[in-house]
């Protein structure tokens, strides 16, 4: 029995350390305890953070849903292109398509109002696990654990914004049900496009590059943020001032080689290394390839749609960016995970977990049902997986749905006390809501909506019995299926308004008595759809609650069992990663050095999309007119970084800063093997990527004569 408990141990110890002991992801709370010397860092932990004085963070942003960093005194802030696209897509027509074209503002008063952009700012954090806990009991069904969970967290926030005028509060959960922080933010709500390139730079290879190396996409542009003359966060208007941080990055124009030490200060989206088996389950096997077939299908609408109407595919570009990204990424994912057997790994952790458990009784008590609990929770997942697809995907595909079920859900949560609203209702969100649905409605296009709300309203007319939607059945009842939802289309669109921005932000202000009396089609289907979306929420914090526990049981045993603290998986708040600019080898007898050049550029380039490259580019590159910026061993111009960085979705615009902290590039991708990242981490393949910065300043000062903006930066332009 000891012998055999040994070898347990050291199976666990040998899948923690893969999962966990090589992850890079460290919260604000970690940093301290790490030696960066021994990284090959020359920054210390209270360069990057100390309480009550001035730190790298303060240079860092998250914006867009993105990561970027201020530059200058002035606000100036760094991201990726594909961060900052939406700003000028929402700003573009046919008659100045900065899509295209790209944008550049020769001065201040030219820069272009990023609609719906905000900029946040760590001031701090604390932990408040104790305080969010003591509103929980044993004796609480999971519904009521998870809305008491919900209620203490808004009740927090509001005490520390009330207390910090101006400032956003959020409490984080570190892992679930058993640790939470409370962040402290700046938040910014006038951010504006300052330079963003043409899309044959700043997209350079499309979706075809999109996850892949070698990589030769200028992704970055340039944002400011804005506050009001007394320096107090502020909407827009003409008459705020730019923004001044606290700290700013110097940028090293000098760059950095193969081999040397980088890092990584950003807002990581989410991670799921702490999952069990049976998520990684459900992801392979039914969330996923849900997913990435219908973007597939939803993706090729759309571009059918723009093909020969370039208004049209300009009011369609940011969505069918987006969802390419996404279907991509998780494609990429399937693969990683059928390649690496993730899902059999995990079942073999948890077998000899269980074990390890099993052979205590009072560990058994405690702990020996935490897995089959959360295997439970997962099997009515892929059960009711189609019916809540059809439900998800009903409201977001379909533009006009969106905003009627929009309007309803606002008439009913206005009525409440602010506290007891969902977030995007509550008093501070609101105006974000209002921003989003004139965002929507700017890029609505009628056919599109009209066909995607014919495939949704046709998967679930398909439902089988004991998953039918009510709605959708009063839509279809007494005759032929696919014919009644056209007619309930061609009815609707005739005499629906919206679509149309004035009617639907007047109805905002409306009751619901008064939304009533509009007698509009898809308000009548939102309120008809509206009780099952309640009665699919409550499912969702019944699941909720019953994976937060167990969840944070799973943790405490693992830790009784390895001896050792865990990082929590990401979760959008500030974490640092590091390593070294590297290579690596993604297949047999295959190995990819970790830099680019302009000349991969001009090899690539076809003259058609999304190998375009402007012609300017192509005639400095023949004249070798590279500057100050050429790399000297390369002899050319470096375009993209290569190095083993853990990062994930949100990473996107994030420094990659070198040994002193000074920038050096922008991430904002990853090798298609690292897609995977989100579940696993592995120095073998986990590559990231960002646009080198000698490459933003060269197509800064030799192609866009923004010689101004790099003076801004304190970039001396001369060799």
């Amino acid at each position: 029995m000891h012998k055999y408990f040994l070898t347990i141990v050291f199976l666990l110890s040998c899948v923690a350390t893969r999962v966990y002991a090589d992850e890079g992801m460290y919260p604000l709370s970690e940093i301290h305890k790490l030696n960066l010397k021994s990284k090959g860092l020359k920054v210390t932990a209270r360069d990057i953070y100390n309480p009550g004085h001035i730190g790298l963070i303060d240079a860092i942003v998250q914006v867009g849903g993105c990561t970027g960093s201020f530059v200058s005194p002035e606000g100036l802030i760094i991201t990726n292109h594909h961060c900052a696209f939406g700003a000028v897509q929402a700003a573009s027509s046919k008659e100045h398509d900065y899509v295209t074209d790209g944008f550049l503002a020769k001065d201040k008063s030219e820069e272009l109002p990023a609609k719906g952009y905000v900029a946040r700012i760590t001031d701090s954090y604390r932990d408040v696990s104790k305080e969010v806990l003591s509103a929980v009991n044993d004796i609480m069904d999971f519904v009521a654990r998870t809305k008491a969970i919900e209620k203490k967290t808004k009740e927090m926030v509001a005490e520390v914004e009330k207390l910090n005028p101006g400032k956003r509060a959020e409490v984080a959960e570190m892992f679930a049900g058993k640790s939470y922080m409370m962040f402290v933010y700046t938040f910014l709500k006038d951010v504006r496009a300052v330079y963003v390139p043409p899309r044959s730079i700043g997209e350079f290879g499309g979706e075809d590059d999109n996850w892949v190396w070698p990589r030769h996409t200028g992704d970055f542009s340039f944002m400011r943020a804005y506050v009001a003359p007394d320096g107090s966060p502020a909407e827009y208007s003409p008459n705020n001032i730019p923004y001044h941080p606290k700290k700013f990055l110097k940028v090293a124009a000098e760059g950095v080689d193969e081999n040397d030490a980088v890092f990584i200060l950003g807002y990581p989206g989410r991670t799921y290394r702490h999952r069990t088996s049976y998520f990684l389950s459900y992801e392979e096997d039914v969330r996923m390839p849900y997913v990435a077939d219908l973007y597939q299908w939803e993706i090729a609408t759309m571009e059918a749609m723009g093909k020969n109407d370039h208004a049209v595919a300009i009011k369609l570009s940011g969505r069918i960016k987006s969802l390419g990204n996404v279907m991509k990424n998780y494609r990429g994912k399937l693969k990683g995970m059928k390649r690496l057997e993730l899902t059999n790994k995990k079942r073999q952790e948890e077998t000899a977990l269980q074990t390890f458990i099993d052979a205590d009784g009072d560990r058994k008590k405690l702990y020996g049902h935490i897995l089959s609990e959360i295997g439970k929770v997962y099997d009515d997942m892929h059960t009711q997986a189609q019916y809540e697809f059809a439900l998800d995907n009903l409201r977001q595909a379909c533009v006009s749905l969106s905003v009627g079920y929009t309007l309803f859900e606002a008439a009913q949560e206005l009525k409440k006390p602010d506290l007891e609203r969902e977030s995007p209702y509550m008093e501070k969100n609101f105006p974000r809501t209002k921003e989003s649905l004139q965002l929507a409605l700017q890029n609505y296009h009628e056919l599109t909506d009209k066909i995607f709300l014919k495939e949704m309203l046709t998967r679930a007319s398909k439902l089988s019995v004991g998953q039918r939607i009510p709605a959708v059945d009063s839509i279809i009842r007494g005759g032929n299926p696919a014919e009644a939802i056209d007619r309930f289309i061609d009815r609707a669109y005739a005499t629906s308004t919206m679509n149309d921005e004035k009617p639907v932000m007047d109805a905002l202000a409306k009751s619901p008595e008064e939304l009533e009396q509009l007698n509009d089609p898809f308000l009548q289907l939102a309120k008809a759809l509206f009780p099952t979306y309640q009665q699919l929420k409550e499912t969702r914090q019944r699941r909720e609650g019953i994976l937060s526990k167990n969840s944070g049981l799973l943790v405490d045993v693992k830790q009784q069992l390895l001896k050792k603290d865990f990082i929590p998986d990401a979760n959008s708040t500030l974490r640092l990663t590091f390593g070294n600019v590297k290579g690596y080898s993604p297949a047999d007898a295959l190995y990819a050095s970790p830099i680019t050049t302009l000349r991969g550029v001009i090899d690539k380039t076809t003259g058609e999309e999304p190998y375009n490259t402007p012609q300017k580019i192509i005639e400095l590159y023949k004249a070798k007119n590279f500057g100050r910026f050429k790399h000297k061993k390369l002899n050319d111009v470096p375009i993209a970084l290569l190095y083993n960085l853990d990062t994930t979705g949100g990473n996107s615009g994030s420094p990659l800063l070198n040994a002193r902290g000074e920038l050096v590039g922008v991430n904002f991708d990853r090798a298609y093997e690292a897609t995977i990242n989100d579940y696993a981490w592995s120095e073998s393949y986990s590559r990231s990527i960002a646009v080198d910065i000698r490459y933003v300043l060269w197509v800064m000062q030799k192609f866009a004569g923004a010689d101004f903006l790099l003076k801004e930066m304190r970039v001396q332009t001369s060799s």
